[in-house]
């Protein structure tokens, strides 16, 4: 089993970096790949319009999806699974692997939604992307504990 999470921007917030990291770790302690890769985030500091920046961010994102596996997008109109239900889903998108993409502060373009074969909320809440990177990672620990009966999900 392999999980990718690949995100928009650097992350910049040491504490949320930590976090996810520690998460990360843990996943691999079950055997199971883990990586984090980051693309550069397009400024949108009106040189560009919205729709450009996302376009622009977008074809960084689908140029590093590589080898066969499932594309989940992570976008506020997708569908909200229980922390069971995700497990369940883990288990099929990652045969061979899933890779988790999260956009950067303007959303995902649609072509990486319509290159997905799943559209995954968090939540109907915004968050700042590197708050969503800790909350998918800790999302995708819980999913393999619950796959491999570990006591963690109560």
């Amino acid at each position: 089993m392999k999980l990718r999470l690949l995100s928009v921007g650097k992350p910049r917030d040491p504490e949320a970096c930590k976090l996810h990291d520690r998460y990360g770790e843990r996943i691999s302690r079950f055997g199971v790949v883990y990586e984090s890769i980051w693309v550069p985030e397009t400024p949108s500091s009106g040189r560009y319009s919205d729709e450009h920046v996302r376009e622009r961010e977008a074809r960084r994102l689908i140029d590093r999806l590589a080898g066969p596996g499932s594309v989940i997008a992570m976008d506020a109109g997708g569908r909200e699974f229980s922390s069971v239900e995700l497990s369940r889903r883990i288990e099929r998108w990652a045969n061979p692997a899933a890779t988790f993409i999260i956009g950067g502060p303007l959303g995902l373009h649609e072509s990486v939604r319509s290159r997905a074969d799943a559209v995954w909320s968090l939540s109907s809440l915004t968050f700042p992307h590197e708050l969503a990177r800790v909350l998918v990672s800790e999302q995708l620990y819980r999913a393999v504990t619950l796959l491999l009966g570990v006591p963690y999900h109560k």
